[in-house]
């Protein structure tokens, strides 16, 4: 007997409180479609059964946006009557229970109606206006009952915008969803009563639409202001979704060149088998995150053409596996006009001034620098930070983040610590923003002055003929403990020899070689310890490495080549004088000097 599905009847809570409280996992989510939450509670990965109020209305938030998820699916699919049954029921259930604000959301929130966050409601309402839209271009008959629905979705997007651009916050990314919910929900109200879509000025263009919310939150190097990956394929998917059946010419043309700016920095990131790092807040791996990946490329795709777009869909198909429900594969047709040109792929350096980040792809590795801004609510402690990874292998990737209402997993996975960056004594580095210092075809360097009294790092990153070179020079006022810290997210392996640099191998799909030094005369000790892995599982166990002086200024150099590459490193050292020789297998040696 196929397993009973039903919507179900209460308001939902806040998604990022559905997390086990002894491991820091997501909890398994059941049978989301069943409208029941799983009996006995919550299953966590280690055996744990959460069942509080709190996971309950978490449970409920996914349960409601996988239910708008399948009708939209169904609507794609030609199910028209099991489509538009359950939109008829959800119109119901809405004028129900959504008839105020979630009088149980916390205080900091913008609060929605049928979820503790107004952001939630927006999503849920443009997954419902474009299920709507769907079925109106098919002529189903009977969709004039859910325009009282439609009518309310729009009319609280609209007061949610109207509270948060009156607090000064346009740049937000919920104003870019509550533009979204308007978008769609007027969109497909307007074609249900067969009418041409008149909300553009309110929900595009206007003080307050999307057109000046992507101008206020972007900046010129194509990030979203937060510099988070997450976020910034967020905002992006909001705006893509608004544009449904716009024409690309009718977009101003600045606003057209900050969308594809946006769409630029998620193919510079990428490494070459689709792997998106997940700069600052965010989930390192999640099976709806996946889902929301497919779709921007989906609808991405028909705007700006990019070689990288098959890799990054290939990578989040694969991550998915029997949880695809193809829903990308429907949606072509998005935009009233052609695509506009290809967009060029990325040079071997690229540099965002604005977020702070440096790419560097090269023989096998891809390396990402951040130097940049805190970047807010969603930054992390990590200043200096330096990530490899291989086509398809996570070297050591920017960790993640846990669900947000896990304090303290939460505070572990933005510390310094939990980066690879570097450490003056135990304490963590402050809030603040590095600086570019010089950058060409084949380096980057970069410095931070600011993340604990009294220190200045700088480090430089520079293209050998077949390797990658690091150098991280940390000084002091005074004599410290002064730390550059590994971060793996593979199995590594660590040797130190008699003599010569400390060995490293990074093991996955790729493998990685790493060989690390330091400045003569100062004595460092590489500590190889257990720690937890990247945040979609806490309890993972990793090596972690530091590399720790005492000293008021010390060098930590390290070459990194994939084992792919070649001719081979055989050797590496570091004089006095801060010149960094690399000595390959056919008998030839590069040179680079450190940065003062």
């Amino acid at each position: 007997m196929a397993a009973v599905k039903r919507i179900p009847r209460e308001r939902g809570g806040w998604w990022h409180a559905y997390v086990c409280p002894a491991h820091g996992v997501e909890l398994d989510h059941g049978d989301v479609l069943s409208g029941v939450f799983p009996e006995g509670g919550a299953r966590c990965a280690y055996g744990c059964r959460v069942d509080d109020e709190a996971v309950r209305g978490a449970w409920l938030v996914l349960s409601h946006q996988a239910w708008a998820r399948h009708l939209r699916v169904l609507a794609h699919r030609g199910e028209h009557a099991r489509a538009l049954a359950g939109l008829v029921e959800y119109a119901a259930l809405y004028a129900e229970l959504a008839t105020e604000r979630h009088g149980e959301a916390q205080t900091w929130m913008l609060r929605g109606r049928l979820f503790h966050q107004a952001l939630t409601d927006a999503i849920w309402a443009v997954t419902v206006g474009h299920t709507v839209t769907t079925l109106a271009e098919a002529s189903v008959e009977g969709l004039h009952s859910v325009l009282p629905l439609l009518d309310d979705l729009e009319r609280s997007a609209l007061d949610a915008r109207g509270v948060l651009t009156g607090q000064g916050h346009l740049a937000s990314n919920y104003t870019a969803w509550l533009n979204a919910a308007g978008a769609a929900t007027s969109r497909a109200a307007d074609a249900v009563r067969g009418r041409e879509w008149g909300g553009a000025e309110r929900w595009l263009g206007g003080e307050d639409g999307l057109y000046a919310h992507l101008r206020a939150a972007v900046a010129d190097d194509g990030w979203e202001w937060e510099s988070s990956t997450y976020y910034h394929g967020f905002v992006l998917r909001a705006a893509l979704l608004a544009l449904r059946g716009t024409d690309p010419a009718a977009v101003p043309k600045d606003v057209l060149e900050v969308l594809a700016g946006m769409t630029d920095v998620l193919a510079a990131i990428a490494a070459p088998g689709g792997v998106l790092p997940a700069l600052h807040d965010g989930p390192y791996l999640r099976a709806p995150l996946a889902l929301e990946w497919l779709e921007l490329v989906a609808l991405a795709r028909q705007l700006f053409p990019s070689l990288a777009w098959d890799a990054v869909a290939g990578r989040a198909r694969e991550e998915l596996g029997a949880h695809d429900d193809g829903l990308d594969r429907e949606l072509g047709g998005w935009f009233a006009g052609p695509p506009l040109p290809e967009r060029a792929a990325p040079e071997p350096v690229t540099v965002f001034p604005a977020a702070g980040y440096a790419v560097l792809r090269h023989a096998g590795i891809h390396a990402l620098l951040d130097f940049g801004p805190h970047g807010g609510s969603h930054g992390h402690r990590d200043k200096l930070s330096l990530y490899l990874y291989g086509d398809t292998t996570p070297w050591q990737p920017d960790p993640g983040q846990v669900p947000y209402a896990h304090a303290e997993f939460r505070d572990l996975y933005a510390s310094t610590a939990a980066h690879p960056a570097f450490r003056a004594g135990d304490g963590e580095q402050a809030e603040c923003a590095g600086r570019l210092l010089r950058a060409d075809g084949t380096s980057v360097t970069a410095e931070v002055t600011a993340a604990y009294e009294g220190v200045r790092a700088v480090r430089k990153l520079a293209l050998g003929g077949g390797f990658l070179v690091d150098l991280l020079t940390v000084a002091a006022e005074d004599e410290r403990r002064l730390s550059a810290q590994l971060r793996p997210g593979v199995a590594l392996d660590v040797q130190v020899q008699g003599t010569g640099p400390v060995r490293t191998t990074w093991y996955g799909d790729e493998t990685l070689h790493g060989w690390h030094t330091h400045t003569p005369g100062r004595p460092v000790r590489p500590v190889a310890r257990p720690g937890p892995g990247t945040a979609d599982d806490p309890q993972r166990v990793r090596t972690r490495v530091d590399f720790t002086a005492v000293a008021d200024r010390v060098t930590f150099a390290s070459v990194y080549q994939a084992a792919s590459a070649g001719p081979a490193v055989t050797d590496v050292r570091l004089d006095g004088d801060g010149l960094l020789t690399v000595v390959l297998a056919d008998g030839t040696a590069e040179r680079f000097r450190t940065e003062d």
